[in-house]
């Protein structure tokens, strides 16, 4: 293994420059104003957590996770998300919390990535989960919410697919009979690789009724009709459950008055395989990657042993910068320069106005090569130069 360079950074990880931290900043500042404004508490979980526990929980895949070994031998991971840790979270330090929980985050999620993959290993993301509530009132909390996160970050162009990993399971298995079939098709619809699904289909020793009822699942995209075109193809209990369950949601959605950014796709899968219900995607027009995501899993927290039905989303935050397109401008800032006679003039000045909410820089005439250049820097260039004691501002 060769020496990294001076300058190298390890494979996915990245440096935020000041112009992109304000804006991210301005941007998570804003989200996370609006989820309180929903009810939702903020928490914070640790960095690192017990590969045992939250690191197999997590469903993110082993070879992702950033692992490491404590003192003790225990293997430890950098925390790949923050449902599996808050479910740890709601069975230990809130077990005596009442449910249903409302909890929101803002951190650092890690995950490994293949060297020619592009992707970011650390990335931000913002988030809530509501733990304790099964109803469709409660899918329907999270997914306008997140839109709301959405809009308050400024997102103008956008969309929320909503599917339901309940049906696409139960026509799956209604039509090629077994997991291990089923499995090979979820993942052509996850990777969205369509016309691959087409062709293993046709490929498949089945009648053309059932390869077409798998061809007509890519049909169910659009307005809330497509409910009723997907109640056709489905036999199954389960699969009328499904359905029954994106009725009431997009009932209760109707309500909160965001059908306008809603559409039905029940060829939605996702790679979390803790998914049990609902799930969901939010795609700006610039990007071809969701901005955020979530959906229901009912059967984690029985992992930690207090077992209770949970939704939320996750919005990434690099993502939803780059999907706005155009950063702020930094927040201006006032230059004082002072000679050591006044020093003292300089620093009350300062003092003055960062209590009034200004951004003021103290800066030594003794450390500066050209003046003039400060002025294209500053929104304001304040002079406390000379020697008179008793000389005012801009004094030169």
């Amino acid at each position: 293994m060769s020496k990294p360079f001076m300058f190298e950074k390890p494979i996915g990880m990245r440096d935020t420059l000041p112009e992109l931290f304000e804006t991210k900043q301005r941007i998570a500042n804003d989200i996370n104003e609006e989820v309180s404004r929903w009810g939702y508490r903020a928490i914070q979980t640790p960095t690192l957590e017990y590969y045992e526990t939250v690191g197999e929980a997590s469903a993110i895949l082993d070879q992702q996770l950033f692992k490491l070994l404590d003192q003790d031998g225990n293997t430890l991971v950098l925390r790949p998300d923050m449902t599996a840790p808050i479910a740890r979270l709601a069975a230990s330090s809130l077990k005596n919390e009442a449910y249903p929980l409302r909890l929101s985050y803002h951190t650092n999620l890690y995950r490994s990535q293949q060297r020619e993959g592009g992707k970011p290993a650390e990335f931000e993301q913002i988030g809530v989960e509501l733990v304790g509530d099964g109803t469709s009132s409660a899918d329907a909390e999270v997914i306008a919410l997140m839109i709301s996160s959405l809009r308050k970050a400024g997102v103008e162009n956008f969309q929320v697919a909503i599917g339901h990993i309940g049906y696409v399971n139960a026509l799956l298995l209604e039509v090629v009979g077994n997991e291990e079939r089923a499995n090979v098709l979820r993942r052509y619809l996850y990777e969205k690789n369509y016309v691959g699904y087409r062709q293993h289909v046709k490929s498949l020793p089945l009648s053309s009724i059932d390869k077409s009822r798998l061809l007509d699942l890519l049909k169910l995209r659009g307005g809330s009709e497509k409910i009723q075109a997907a109640s056709e193809l489905v036999q199954s209990e389960a699969g009328e459950k499904a359905l029954q369950d994106l009725s009431k949601l997009w009932e209760a959605l109707e309500c909160y008055g965001v059908t306008e950014f809603l559409k039905i796709d029940l060829n939605l899968v996702m790679h979390m395989s803790y998914y049990t219900g609902v799930v969901f995607e939010g795609y700006g027009s610039r990007l071809g990657v969701p901005l955020g995501s979530g959906g229901r899993y009912d059967e984690l927290l029985a992992n930690f042993d207090r077992p209770a039905q949970a939704t939320g989303f996750g919005i990434r935050l690099d993502l939803l910068v780059e999907a706005i397109g155009t950063k702020k401008e930094l927040t201006p800032q006032t230059c004082i320069i002072f000679s050591n006679e006044r020093r003292k003039e300089a620093i009350d000045l300062a003092t003055q106005k960062r209590e009034q909410g200004d951004a003021v820089i103290l800066q030594d005439l003794a450390g500066i090569k050209d003046v003039d250049v400060l002025s294209e820097q500053f929104a304001e260039v304040i002079y406390c130069i000379g020697k008179a004691k008793n000389g005012g501002a801009n004094d030169e």
